[in-house]
């Protein structure tokens, strides 16, 4: 068993008004030094042993997990996952 940890996040430029709206809710909570926030997506994925993982991978999260045209990607491979 291998565990594949995908981090994605906004492309530089792209508009991310759910950053906007939780850096709003940190300055008027008293956090006023907080001067942009990124939201994104974590994922954990637990798969099974293959030699094709990363290019699996590779297709997941372009096709699904991932919107190509505005967010990018990057993942790790964890390996010898016990459950």
């Amino acid at each position: 068993m291998k565990l594949v940890k995908v981090h994605i996040t906004l492309k530089e430029g792209v508009l991310d008004p759910q950053g906007k709206a939780v850096q709003g809710s940190l300055n008027t909570l008293g956090y006023e030094n907080i001067e942009e926030v990124r939201v994104g997506k974590y994922l954990e994925l637990t798969v099974a042993d293959d030699a094709n993982i990363e290019h699996q991978i590779e297709e997941m999260c372009s096709k699904l997990l991932a919107n190509p045209v505005i967010e990018n990607y990057k993942y790790t491979v964890e390996e010898g996952v016990t459950q």
